[in-house]
């Protein structure tokens, strides 16, 4: 069966599959709840907020979404920019409402983005540096949450403040310094707060080695949620690791952005431009990788994607939420749970004010430890070992600038490290060879014959100046036959093998296309997919 996607947001649309979009809007609220909650916590925003950021992901984004399948809300992805906001902006409510701003701005500029049809710019950032920026992040969950797993304050856990060495030291709020301070932390340990959380922990990580149906069908985060809460009950655990909601519905939507942080015009510049370039290139490779999911093969409009995640962005930060992407957990969630169309995002937004309406009873029900738990989960799948051995057996160009972007990310700031790995990417084409004139710009002819294009690559193909043969390749398959010879190139940069092998072993519309050629390079590593030099 065949969904079109012009009828993803229609009123036909919900009418036609309202029950499959209601059971998966309901499945992922189910997902989204702890998540969203813990992800505002972790980034020093109240949790109700990641709530916030939900509803609007959800009931006004979803409405105006360019993707079908995906799910908008708060991102453990963010974390790491969002808490650095807030701590450089004074910290605390301040920092909170300084932060907003940023956030605000950030979403006009990616509705700029959007009309100025940049929702391709995705294929500008390395593979391998986006890797290395992912798991950086995870890293640095990890490094903050693991504090709060056990009981403690991850930026003040270092000293008591009560004492007169901790006069004039500010709290601690960078990777190294929170890794650093982690056996400080075990030493002062609330053991309630370690059994709640590793109650959690252990019930998530085994619940996604699940296989059954059923299990699949439940999300593990509830169930270790739900066992955490029981627990910590049980054995009396302290009142304050719990979270607190002490504002309703009415309380919470109403205008808390301070535009006060453009005073620190270098700092605002710097978290403006994280937040949009960072959340758009999150957002961007989340709609691609649902829009290969997807079961109806529907082409998402990135832009118009871009424009409703901008609007959505610019309204959360008024109402004092967080900024939000199309997420890669709770997208994949939607889809295997059987979702049609955009109306079951709609839904997961609706489901999740409705609980706002209730919030404030179930306020100190909640453990940290236990939303400690799920992010650490979170941040774990981020920089999974596996993930290390990879991009050591793709080869020795994909592992250097891939560490570089962990290292120099952890320590600096994501900004810089995303950078870094972009202009390591380009030393790396340089020193094999590659001319400044090929980094951006590729040669090539194309022969026509015999209803058969032969395109005819004359120069090295990198990550950056594929797109443009890709464009070629796209207009030459819709009138003929196409042959992509690549025998005079040399070097073919790791991604650009990966989609050829792809494009070799799959048709295209009716006509088809094969590559030649690449029996003349040899691999720099024994992976299938490694860059390729001209023997």
């Amino acid at each position: 069966m065949k969904i079109k996607s012009s009828n993803n947001n229609s009123l036909i649309g919900q009418m036609k599959f309202w029950k499959e979009d209601l059971l998966a809007g309901f499945l992922v609220f189910i997902l989204a709840l702890p998540l969203s909650m813990g992800i505002a916590a972790a980034s020093d925003f109240p949790p109700i907020y990641g709530l916030v950021t939900a509803m609007v992901g959800g009931v006004l984004v979803g409405l105006l979404a360019g993707s079908p399948l995906t799910i908008k809300g708060p991102a453990a992805g963010l974390i790491v920019i969002v808490a650095g906001a807030v701590s450089d902006f004074g910290g605390g409510d301040m920092g909170w409402k300084l932060a907003l701003g940023a956030i605000v701005v950030a979403g006009a500029l990616q509705v700029v983005f959007g009309f100025l049809k940049l929702g391709k710019m995705s294929v500008y950032f390395p593979h391998d540096a986006v890797h290395g920026m992912l798991t950086a992040i995870g890293i640095i969950i990890i490094s903050k949450q693991f504090h709060v797993l056990l009981g403690q304050n991850p930026t003040m856990s270092w000293l008591d403040p009560s004492l007169p060495e901790a006069v004039g030291k500010k709290p601690l709020s960078e990777p190294l310094e929170l890794m650093e301070m982690i056996p400080h932390s075990i030493k002062q340990v609330n053991m309630n707060a370690l059994w709640v959380g590793l109650v959690a922990l252990v019930i998530v990580f085994v619940w996604a080695q699940l296989k059954s149906a059923w299990a699949k069908k439940i999300p593990g985060a509830i169930v270790a949620l739900a066992a955490a809460i029981a627990f910590a009950k049980w054995i009396g655990m302290d009142a304050s690791l719990y979270v607190k909601f002490d504002k309703n519905l009415a309380d919470v939507l109403h205008y808390n952005v301070d535009f006060g942080g453009v005073s620190q015009m270098g700092t605002f510049i710097k978290y403006v431009m994280m937040f949009a370039l960072v959340g758009t290139l999150e957002a961007m490779l989340t709609v691609n990788a649902m829009d290969m999911r997807d079961p109806w093969k529907r082409k998402s409009n990135v832009d118009k994607d871009i424009k409703a995640l901008g609007l959505g962005n610019m309204l959360a930060g008024v109402l004092g939420g967080l900024p939000m992407i199309s997420e890669v957990a709770r997208s994949s969630a939607n889809i295997s749970n059987g979702a049609r169309t955009q109306w079951a995002n709609i839904y997961h937004g609706i489901f999740v004010l409705l609980f706002m309406l209730v919030a404030t009873s179930v306020s100190g029900l909640i453990p940290k430890p236990a939303l400690a738990a799920l992010l650490i989960f979170v941040a774990y799948r981020l920089a999974h070992p596996s993930q290390f051995v990879h991009m050591w057996k793709l080869g020795k160009d994909q592992f250097f600038v891939f560490i570089s972007t962990v290292v120099i990310t952890l320590a600096t700031d994501l900004l810089i490290g995303v950078s870094s790995g972009m202009v390591l990417k380009m030393i790396w084409y340089l020193a094999s060879k590659v001319s400044l004139g090929e980094l951006f710009g590729v040669k090539y002819q194309m022969i026509s014959q015999d209803a058969v294009t032969t395109i005819q690559v004359e120069s090295s193909l990198t990550f950056y100046n594929f797109p443009k043969l890709k464009n070629a390749i796209a207009q030459a398959i819709q009138k003929s036959d196409v042959v992509i010879h690549v025998g005079q190139a040399r070097m073919i940069d790791h991604a650009v093998v990966e989609q050829l092998m792809e494009w070799n072993h799959h048709e295209h519309s009716s006509h088809q296309l094969s590559i030649s050629g690449l029996e003349e390079f040899k691999q720099i590593s024994s992976h299938t997919h490694a860059t390729r030099v001209h023997k």
